[in-house]
């Protein structure tokens, strides 16, 4: 990672951009994308392009979703309480006594997330899991008039409040790695391939509603309007080196926070790119780990594969720990050398580039 370019992941992290409501993150990645790439800019569907090498050939498309997870006011009652639901997958048990904010009209508005008091409860209902819909927030106010007058209404978007925050090493924490890690490792991939130019032409996309996009979100219109000769995924995966996840390494394989890039092999991972992917890691000497895809691999990369006649897609992911909740856990380490790993894959493709099986 370059040095000054943490800042840049810090802001980015801590925009708010959840599933719908991303552009205040975007925003902060096309100002970044300014300072050194070629025709930044945004579509309608609100995902970010940024290029470097637009006449180049072959076109790679560099993708990571910019949007996280988070909620939405759904009811305000009369006496000031917001009711919410999710955008996107939570385990509600995370959500409860959580601080959040509250994207309104007029401005930001803090809150807390309440829940009836254990002393209040029955024994039955304490075993009992949270439901999203039994949580409520509190902003303060004491009733709707008030509420609605800080700017708030059905359907703002709210984030939890938690901004990144450094740990031992070189790890760090933040409600919104996934995926805007991939979003920002992109685009420092593009930042390196500007700095030492490839024959290609390399285009960033910070995708939208990959949370949501049960039918391919703004990765397949953005792949649809690009039109790639190739495509590479950035996203997170799932760190088994936590206690109790031995079963499920069987089905995930051993990823370790610090250990390198993740190879997605099979499903939406062409296995020509797959191959290229692994060969460069090896003689870049990028440590990195390999995990089977049989049969989707629930990130862009599926609907990239599968836009127009289909596109050779690859996906690389970042190990994460505690995915979907307030304090997801990555390695700096990880991330630059995903960016590397992605910047010498485009750097040693040629125009005579074809991934069609043999």
């Amino acid at each position: 990672m370059a040095t000054d370019s943490y800042p840049f992941l810090e802001r980015l992290l801590d925009a708010p951009g959840p599933s719908g409501f991303e552009a205040r993150a975007a925003r902060v990645w096309r100002e970044e994308a300014a300072t050194f790439a070629e025709d930044v800019r945004v579509d309608v569907a609100g995902n970010s392009f940024a290029a470097v090498n637009s006449g180049g050939t072959p076109r790679v498309m560099l993708a990571g979703h910019i949007d996280e997870i988070g909620l939405q006011v759904t009811w305000i009652d009369q006496n000031g309480f917001l009711f919410i639901d999710e955008i996107g997958g939570w385990d509600p048990q995370v959500l409860v006594g959580q601080r959040a904010t509250i994207l309104g009209r007029a401005g930001d508005v803090p809150g807390v997330i309440g829940k009836k008091a254990i002393h209040l409860m029955s024994a039955e209902d304490r075993v009992k899991a949270s439901k999203t819909k039994d949580l409520w927030l509190d902003v303060g106010a004491s009733d709707r008039d008030e509420v609605e007058a800080l700017g708030i209404r059905i359907g703002d978007p709210v984030v939890l409040a938690q901004g990144v925050l450094p740990l031992a090493g070189d790890r760090i924490a933040s409600r919104a790695i996934d995926d805007r890690a991939g979003a920002y490792v992109v685009l420092e991939a593009l930042r390196l391939l500007s700095a030492a130019p490839a024959s290609a032409c390399a285009v960033a996309v910070a995708t939208s509603q990959e949370e949501i996009g049960y039918s391919g979100g703004g990765a397949r219109t953005s792949a649809h309007a690009l039109e790639p000769d190739v495509a590479l995924v950035v996203d997170v995966t799932f760190s088994t080196d936590v206690p109790d996840l031995d079963k499920e390494k069987k089905e995930l394989g051993e990823h370790r926070v610090g250990g390198g890039p993740v190879l997605s092999r099979g499903s939406a991972s062409h296995n020509e790119v797959f191959e290229m992917l692994a060969r460069v890691a090896e003689e870049e000497r990028i440590p990195h780990t390999i995990q089977a895809a049989p049969r989707s691999t629930r990130t862009d990369a599926d609907a990239i594969y599968m836009t127009r006649a289909g596109v050779p897609t690859g996906l690389v992911s970042v190990p994460n720990r505690y995915m979907h909740s307030p304090n997801e856990i990555v390695s700096l380490a990880d991330l630059a050398n995903t960016a590397r790993l992605l910047a010498a894959f485009v750097r040693r493709l040629g125009p005579d580039m074809d991934f069609t099986p043999r």
